[in-house]
């Protein structure tokens, strides 16, 4: 979930429950949880009162400068042997895993 506030900014929780494939009973307790680490906060919208947007705070700004990078360095290694077809082929798998996954936890 850093990572996708660290990467993309202000995101709403369905929009991070879209983006890492969790319920959003289960993106609660996980927001909570960050949020007490003080990684990150929870805002009301202004707009529309139904909507909370979730933002990574500084501590979880720096938090994410450190690991990000070596993350970052490990999937590329992971990736390494896998030649273009194959990311191309895994690519699709995931994305029908990942639309399956989102209709089934709906």
């Amino acid at each position: 979930m850093l990572d996708v506030l660290y990467l993309k900014g202000k995101q709403t929780v369905q929009q991070i429950c879209n983006s890492v494939l969790l319920a959003s009973g289960s993106m609660t307790y996980v927001i909570d949880k960050l949020e007490q680490k003080g990684l990150l906060q929870r805002c009301d919208c202004r707009e529309d009162r139904r909507v909370v947007h979730v933002v990574i705070t500084g501590q979880g700004n720096l938090l994410m400068n450190k690991v990000f990078p070596e993350y970052q360095k490990l999937i590329q290694d992971i990736f390494e042997n896998i030649s273009a077809e194959e990311k191309k082929t895994m690519k699709s798998v995931l994305e029908r895993i990942g639309h399956t996954a989102k209709i089934l936890t709906r």
